[in-house]
């Protein structure tokens, strides 16, 4: 509260003074519950902190739970006919490719004619265009009187889902063909019959019969072609230029045809589980340094206060669970016969400040040897054994909704609350108490100042009682 400036003006006493240093006393009270309230919030953003960073190192640990990780593949192919892909499922070894021919699209081209705009079916008020492809399926597109020209039938049958490409090709200073593209390629996404019924008129432009090309209104300018190719000797037919599993774990892409053969050569990749597993080192050493900062503890002389640059989780039980298990779980790590610690594939433990060091070069070599094994230690059964399955288990149970960080959390919030409450609570008391002194003090102010000024008069009238009489 301000000091009070009109208050002993009558008195001439110090009471604005006085009413200061009882507020400030009294608002000693207050100081504890500020502390407490400091801590708390302290400690609540602590918990925020330790929280993401486990998310982050339960993000870097996911990955190793990846079995198919440990046993990559790359692919190597110097062929400009095909391309090649792999899950990392592939088995290692090397492959001879002869691509035959690729796949391909049926085109349609109809006759020509010189006016794009021109209606090319009758007066009819309706039709319908019906496309079948070799593998049975059927669609089909109502058409007005106004969308039988060239240009209006390429417009509406590339607005349709039927699966077809529609373009105008110019083949002459005044004349233009309709031409008809399959969007998939292979045999079975041919077109074998194109018809339009209601309108005998447009039919007789666009029909076509696979089976009776020699009547047929449009002509078949690129038939359908599947992609032939072999691998290791055998034959494969395939639709598509793009091809799986031919090959297990390996995308084919053909590009080109070729005379002989080509070597596609799939080899062990270690690369992807080395960064995999230097990264959860580090988010594990990333993981340490904050619980270091939180449980940081700086010394101080018998009698002074804790150092306010200690942690705020310092001496904290939750946080001190968590270093226990996660150091448990990685002393007691076990996977396969070959790799039963970490150790054995170059990640040791530095006794000083429980940070891992990683022997790249062992690590590459265990890698390199057996992959397996490397798997084993950290994937284990998938559900109750392997570094990273029970990390994982234990970190989901940590930050869960019912887990221990959120306990702690909703515990500390709950303080605050508390502590806020206390607050407004002690505050409103020490109002109301200055409040009382200042009526109070008022009251005396006004009293004095009765008693100063009756004080006053009477000492003047007996100045002038005494003066009168020394006169006579």
């Amino acid at each position: 509260m301000a000091g009070i400036s009109t208050l002993g003006v009558g008195s001439g006493l110090g009471l604005s003074t006085i009413l200061d240093k009882l507020t400030a006393a009294e608002k000693q009270s207050l100081t504890p519950i500020s502390k407490q309230q400091s801590a708390a919030t302290a400690k609540l953003s602590a918990y925020g902190t330790l929280k993401t960073a486990i998310q982050a190192f339960q993000t870097a640990n996911t990955k190793l739970k990846d079995a198919s990780l440990y046993t990559a593949t790359s692919t190597t192919s110097i062929s400009s006919a095909f391309s090649a892909d792999t899950n990392g499922s592939a088995l290692a070894g090397k492959y001879t490719i002869s691509v035959d021919h690729l796949a391909q699209s049926q085109t349609l081209t109809s006759d020509a004619k010189t006016d794009v705009k021109a209606a090319l079916g009758s007066d009819a008020a309706s039709r319908t265009l019906k496309f079948v492809t070799a593998d049975g399926k059927e669609k089909s597109i109502s058409l007005t009187k106004d969308q039988t020209s060239l240009t209006a039938l390429r417009d509406t049958i590339n607005k349709s889902d039927v699966g077809i490409s529609a373009s105008l090709i110019k083949v002459s200073g005044t004349e233009y063909r309709l031409s008809l593209t399959s969007k998939a390629t292979g045999t079975d996404h041919a077109v074998t019959s194109l018809s339009v019924t209601g309108d005998d008129t447009l039919h007789g432009f666009v029909g076509f019969d696979k089976s009776d090309q020699a009547n047929s209104h449009m002509v078949q300018s690129v038939e359908a072609q599947n992609a032939s190719l072999t691998v290791n000797n055998v034959a494969i037919q395939s639709s598509s230029n793009t091809i799986e599993d031919a090959v297990e774990g390996i995308t084919l892409k053909l590009n080109d045809q070729t005379t002989g053969t080509q070597t596609l050569t799939v080899s062990a990749d270690t690369s992807k589980a080395k960064s995999a597993i230097t990264d959860w080192v580090n988010a594990y050493n990333s993981l340490q340094d904050t619980m270091g900062n939180l449980t940081r503890y700086t010394a101080v002389d018998a009698g002074k206060e804790p150092d306010s640059k200690n942690g705020a989780l310092l001496g904290d039980g939750t946080l001190r669970n968590i270093q226990t298990q996660l150091k448990s779980i990685l002393a007691n790590a076990s996977g396969s016969g070959v790799y039963k610690t970490l150790s054995q594939a170059g990640i040791t433990t530095d006794p000083t400040d429980g940070k891992l060091k990683l022997d790249a070069d062992k690590l590459s070599s265990a890698l390199k040897v057996r992959p397996d094994a490397i798997r084993d230690m950290y994937t284990g059964d998938g559900k109750k054994t392997g570094v990273s399955t029970v990390l994982d288990t234990t970190f989901t149970a940590f930050l869960s909704s019912k887990g221990v960080i959120q306990g702690a959390t909703d515990s500390i919030s709950k303080k605050l609350n508390q502590l806020t409450d206390q607050y407004n609570t002690t505050s409103k008391r020490i109002d109301d108490k200055i409040a009382r002194y200042k009526t109070q003090f008022t009251n005396l102010d006004k009293v004095v100042s009765v008693l100063n000024s009756t004080s006053n008069y009477l000492t003047q009238q007996f100045d002038n009682m005494t003066s009168s009489n020394s006169k006579k």
